[in-house]
C-alpha cells in the first residue's frame, strides 16, 4: 500500500518537475548557438560554456585538450592564476573547466545581483577570450596530469580501461583516455596548447547554456557578455563514423593484485541513436540497477563471484562504448566471465521479462525527478540537449519515452545491436596455479 502511493507520489512530483520546461533558443551573431532556461525560484545563475574540444580532438597529441583546458584559470590578459581565483573568490562565484571525450566545458555559477554577476561575467569571459597559459603555468600542469597518469598506470581499473578503450577503438578519436599517455604529454609545448584554443575556442564551435533567475534580455545580455567577442572561427569538422570490430578480441595484463579486473564490451550506440531508449531500459535490467540487476544477481548473488558487476552504455557524438564490468579473485576470472557472458547471452535471447520491465521503469522514473531538481543539475542536462542536438523536448519527454518502451523493442535492439563474437575482452590480474 505505502509502496505505491509513494510510486504515484513520484509520478505526481515527476509530472510537476517536468511540465513543459521552457527551453528557449537562439544564435548569436558570431554563431554562438544559446540555450536558456528561466528559473526563478533562486536569485542565482548557472552558465555553461561547451566547445567542441574534447579529447576526440586531440589527433596525434593526446592529452592535449584536457591540457589546454586546465590552463584556461593559469592566466587571461594582464591577471595571473591567483588574481583570477582571487576574483571570483571575492564574488562568491564558482568557475571551472573540464575537458571529456566530446567536449570541454567552461562553467560559472553566480548569484544575480548585477554587482556580483557582471565582474564575474567580464573574468569569465577574459579567461575565454585571452588565456596566457604561461610556460611556468604550463609545465606545472602538464607535470600535475603525468603524475595523475602514473597514479592511473597503477590502479588495475584504469589499466584495464584504458586497454579496453584501445582494442574497441584503435586509432580512432575515441581509442585512448583525455588523460593521454607519458609520451604525448612529454611532447606537447606550450604553443600547442595555445593553438589548441586558438582553433577550437571559438564562437561557431560553441554553445552556451544559462539557467537562472534571468528574464530574456538578461540571458541574451549574458551570452554576449561572456561569447560576444570571440572570433567566429570554423565549427570542428565532423568526426567518421565508428569503425566496426571485425573479431572477438581479449587481451590479459599482469598484475601482482590478488582480484581480476574484467571488462567485456563493444561499440555501442551515439546520443539520438532510435534505440537509445530500449537499450537504457534493457540495460537497468541487465547491469543498471544495481544489486538487484540480472548481472549481479548471477555472480554475487548465486555464486558470489564478486561483490559488484554492472554494466552501462555510454553514448557519445559517435557510437561510445557498452561497457561490462567486474572485479573477483584470481582463481575466480575464468568462470566469472563465462557466467558474464552466458547472462548477457541469455538476455539477448529472451530480453527481460514483464514483471523486470515495469520495476525498471519504475526505478528510472521515480528517480528522475531527483535527477534534475538543481538548476547545476538542469543547465548539464540542457547543454547536453544542446551539445548533441537532441530535441528540446527531451526532458518534457523523458518519462513518457522510457513508459512506451516494451520487452518486444528491448530484446530487437540488443539482438541487433550487440554481436557476442564480436566482442572486446580486457583482463587485469595475477597469475593464478594451474
Amino acid at each position: 500500500m505505502f509502496r505505491s502511493l509513494a510510486i504515484l507520489l513520484l509520478w505526481s512530483i515527476a509530472a510537476v518537475s517536468l511540465a513543459a520546461p521552457d527551453i528557449q533558443h537562439w544564435t548569436m551573431a558570431n554563431g554562438a548557438r544559446v540555450y536558456f532556461i528561466q528559473a526563478k525560484e533562486l536569485p542565482m545563475v548557472d552558465v555553461r560554456v561547451v566547445f567542441d574540444a574534447g579529447a576526440a580532438r586531440d589527433e596525434n597529441q593526446p592529452g592535449l585538450a584536457q591540457l589546454s583546458s586546465a590552463l584556461l584559470p593559469e592566466g587571461a590578459g594582464e591577471l595571473d592564476a591567483d588574481a583570477i581565483a582571487k576574483r571570483f573568490d571575492n564574488l562568491g562565484a564558482q568557475f571551472g573547466t573540464q575537458a571529456e571525450r566530446d567536449m570541454a566545458v567552461v562553467s560559472l555559477r553566480s548569484l544575480t545581483e548585477s554587482e556580483i554577476l557582471q565582474p564575474a561575467l567580464e573574468t569569465m569571459a577574459l579567461v575565454l577570450e585571452q588565456p596566457t597559459m604561461p610556460v611556468a603555468a604550463f609545465e606545472r600542469v602538464r607535470k600535475r596530469m603525468e603524475t595523475a597518469l602514473q597514479r592511473q598506470l597503477q590502479s588495475p581499473s584504469s589499466l584495464a580501461s584504458r586497454a579496453f578503450y584501445h582494442r574497441l577503438y584503435g586509432d580512432y578519436p575515441y581509442g585512448h583516455l583525455p588523460l593521454g599517455t607519458q609520451e604525448g604529454l612529454a611532447s606537447l609545448t606550450q604553443e600547442d596548447a595555445l593553438a589548441f584554443h586558438r582553433r577550437y575556442y571559438v564562437a561557431s564551435n560553441a554553445i552556451v547554456a544559462i539557467v537562472g533567475a534571468l528574464e530574456r534580455p538578461q540571458a541574451e545580455q549574458v551570452a554576449k557578455q561572456v561569447v560576444g567577442d570571440l572570433p567566429t572561427g570554423k565549427p570542428a569538422p565532423a568526426l567518421s563514423p565508428v569503425p566496426k570490430i571485425k573479431k572477438t578480441e581479449i587481451e590479459t595484463i599482469h598484475y601482482p593484485s590478488s582480484q581480476t579486473t574484467i571488462i567485456l564490451g563493444t561499440i555501442g550506440v551515439r546520443r539520438g541513436d532510435p534505440d537509445y531508449f530500449p537499450l537504457y531500459v534493457g540495460n537497468h535490467v541487465l547491469g543498471g540497477s544495481g544489486l538487484v540487476s540480472r548481472i549481479s544477481v548471477e555472480l554475487r548473488e548465486k555464486r558470489g563471484l564478486t561483490y559488484s558487476a554492472y554494466s552501462y552504455f555510454s553514448p557519445m557524438r559517435r557510437r561510445g562504448p557498452y561497457v561490462l564490468s567486474l572485479q573477483t579473485r584470481n582463481e575466480q576470472a575464468k568462470e566469472a566471465l563465462e557466467v558474464l557472458r552466458e547472462t548477457l547471452q541469455n538476455f539477448i535471447a529472451t530480453g527481460p521479462s514483464e514483471k523486470e520491465l515495469q520495476l525498471a521503469k519504475q526505478n528510472i522514473t521515480g528517480g528522475f525527478p531527483l535527477r534534475i531538481d538543481s538548476n547545476g543539475e538542469k543547465v548539464q542536462y540542457l547543454a547536453m540537449i544542446a551539445f548533441y542536438q537532441l530535441p528540446r523536448n527531451y526532458l518534457e519527454t523523458f518519462i513518457s519515452q522510457v513508459e512506451a518502451v516494451t520487452a518486444t523493442q528491448i530484446r530487437e535492439a540488443f539482438q541487433k545491436r550487440i554481436d557476442l563474437d564480436k566482442m572486446v575482452t580486457v583482463m587485469v590480474g595475477g597469475a593464478t596455479k594451474e
